[in-house]
Protein backbone atom coordinates (compact mmCIF):
# COMPACT_ATOMS: atom_id res chain seq x y z
CA UNK A 1 0.00 0.00 0.00
CA UNK A 2 1.15 3.38 -0.87
CA UNK A 3 1.76 6.28 1.25
CA UNK A 4 1.51 9.94 1.03
CA UNK A 5 3.46 12.39 3.04
CA UNK A 6 2.60 16.02 3.47
CA UNK A 7 4.67 19.24 4.24
CA UNK A 8 3.66 22.61 3.34
CA UNK A 9 5.46 26.07 3.26
CA UNK A 10 4.27 30.03 3.41
CA UNK A 11 6.65 32.50 1.87
CA UNK A 12 6.41 35.74 1.98
CA UNK A 13 9.09 38.52 0.04
CA UNK A 14 11.40 37.99 -2.35
CA UNK A 15 14.10 35.32 -2.18
CA UNK A 16 16.52 37.66 -0.19
CA UNK A 17 14.70 39.26 2.19
CA UNK A 18 11.93 37.09 2.37
CA UNK A 19 11.36 34.44 4.96
CA UNK A 20 8.68 31.58 5.24
CA UNK A 21 7.74 28.52 7.43
CA UNK A 22 7.74 25.18 6.31
CA UNK A 23 4.99 22.73 8.21
CA UNK A 24 5.63 19.21 8.55
CA UNK A 25 1.71 18.92 7.91
CA UNK A 26 1.74 14.34 7.79
CA UNK A 27 3.17 14.13 11.54
CA UNK A 28 2.05 17.54 12.81
CA UNK A 29 4.99 17.62 14.80
CA UNK A 30 5.59 21.52 13.73
CA UNK A 31 6.50 24.32 11.70
CA UNK A 32 10.18 25.66 10.81
CA UNK A 33 11.48 29.39 10.00
CA UNK A 34 13.55 29.20 6.12
CA UNK A 35 14.94 31.92 4.66
CA UNK A 36 17.69 32.67 1.96
CA UNK A 37 20.50 33.25 4.53
CA UNK A 38 19.71 30.56 6.78
CA UNK A 39 20.35 28.43 3.76
CA UNK A 40 23.44 30.39 2.27
CA UNK A 41 25.19 30.98 5.08
CA UNK A 42 24.38 30.36 8.91
CA UNK A 43 21.33 28.99 10.17
CA UNK A 44 20.61 31.31 12.72
CA UNK A 45 18.02 29.22 14.63
CA UNK A 46 15.98 28.14 10.88
CA UNK A 47 16.14 25.41 8.88
CA UNK A 48 16.47 24.84 4.63
CA UNK A 49 15.76 22.58 2.24
CA UNK A 50 19.03 20.83 2.27
CA UNK A 51 18.50 19.80 6.10
CA UNK A 52 15.51 18.38 5.36
CA UNK A 53 16.50 16.68 3.11
CA UNK A 54 20.04 15.48 5.06
CA UNK A 55 16.94 14.17 7.93
CA UNK A 56 15.21 12.02 5.26
CA UNK A 57 18.47 10.92 3.62
CA UNK A 58 19.79 9.78 7.18
CA UNK A 59 16.16 7.85 8.81
CA UNK A 60 15.79 6.53 4.99
CA UNK A 61 19.45 5.32 4.65
CA UNK A 62 19.45 3.71 8.71
CA UNK A 63 16.72 1.95 7.92
CA UNK A 64 17.84 0.35 4.41
CA UNK A 65 21.02 -0.62 6.09
CA UNK A 66 19.23 -2.26 9.44
CA UNK A 67 16.84 -3.98 6.86
CA UNK A 68 19.42 -4.84 4.37
CA UNK A 69 21.51 -6.54 7.49
CA UNK A 70 18.59 -8.30 9.29
CA UNK A 71 17.88 -9.98 5.77
CA UNK A 72 21.22 -11.07 5.82
CA UNK A 73 21.30 -12.69 9.12
CA UNK A 74 23.33 -10.30 11.08
CA UNK A 75 20.69 -7.34 12.59
CA UNK A 76 22.48 -4.53 14.18
CA UNK A 77 21.96 -3.65 17.50
CA UNK A 78 22.57 -0.37 16.83
CA UNK A 79 23.08 2.17 13.41
CA UNK A 80 23.71 6.12 13.91
CA UNK A 81 23.85 8.02 10.83
CA UNK A 82 24.51 11.15 9.61
CA UNK A 83 24.14 12.86 6.63
CA UNK A 84 25.96 16.02 5.63
CA UNK A 85 24.03 18.31 2.52
CA UNK A 86 25.99 20.81 0.33
CA UNK A 87 24.81 23.87 -1.10
CA UNK A 88 26.56 26.35 -3.06
CA UNK A 89 24.42 29.14 -3.71
CA UNK A 90 23.81 29.92 -7.86
CA UNK A 91 24.74 25.86 -8.20
CA UNK A 92 22.32 24.21 -5.53
CA UNK A 93 23.26 21.14 -4.05
CA UNK A 94 26.75 20.15 -4.73
CA UNK A 95 26.90 16.60 -2.98
CA UNK A 96 25.81 14.43 -0.07
CA UNK A 97 28.07 12.75 2.53
CA UNK A 98 26.56 9.74 4.31
CA UNK A 99 28.28 8.71 7.93
CA UNK A 100 27.38 5.73 9.15
CA UNK A 101 28.53 3.63 12.69
CA UNK A 102 26.97 0.65 13.78
CA UNK A 103 26.98 -2.12 16.48
CA UNK A 104 26.60 -5.59 14.36
CA UNK A 105 27.39 -8.47 16.26
CA UNK A 106 29.20 -11.54 14.07
CA UNK A 107 29.84 -8.88 10.65
CA UNK A 108 33.53 -8.36 9.87
CA UNK A 109 34.35 -4.71 8.88
CA UNK A 110 34.77 -5.89 5.18
CA UNK A 111 30.69 -6.99 4.94
CA UNK A 112 29.86 -4.24 7.07
CA UNK A 113 31.33 -1.92 4.01
CA UNK A 114 29.30 -4.33 1.75
CA UNK A 115 26.27 -4.05 3.18
CA UNK A 116 26.42 -0.27 3.94
CA UNK A 117 27.29 0.69 0.26
CA UNK A 118 23.97 -1.56 -0.82
CA UNK A 119 22.33 0.33 1.54
CA UNK A 120 23.57 3.51 0.09
CA UNK A 121 22.61 2.61 -3.31
CA UNK A 122 18.67 1.42 -2.59
CA UNK A 123 17.90 3.51 0.10
CA UNK A 124 14.76 5.26 -1.63
CA UNK A 125 15.84 8.82 -0.59
CA UNK A 126 19.28 8.04 -2.57
CA UNK A 127 17.36 6.62 -5.51
CA UNK A 128 15.04 10.01 -5.60
CA UNK A 129 18.14 11.91 -5.34
CA UNK A 130 19.88 9.74 -8.61
CA UNK A 131 22.42 12.66 -10.07
CA UNK A 132 23.58 14.32 -6.95
CA UNK A 133 27.13 12.88 -5.99
CA UNK A 134 26.78 11.14 -2.58
CA UNK A 135 29.76 9.29 -0.78
CA UNK A 136 29.92 7.05 2.17
CA UNK A 137 31.68 6.36 5.12
CA UNK A 138 31.22 3.51 6.95
CA UNK A 139 32.61 1.72 10.37
CA UNK A 140 31.85 -0.79 12.88
CA UNK A 141 31.28 0.17 16.35
CA UNK A 142 33.49 -1.76 18.81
Amino acid sequence: MATTRKATTHWEGNLLQGSGTVTLESSGIGSYAVSWPSRAEEANGKTSPEELIAAAHSSCYSMALSHGLAQAGTPPTQVDTAAEVTFQPGTGITGIHLTVRATVPGLSADGFAEAAETAKKNCPVSQALTGTTITLTAELAG
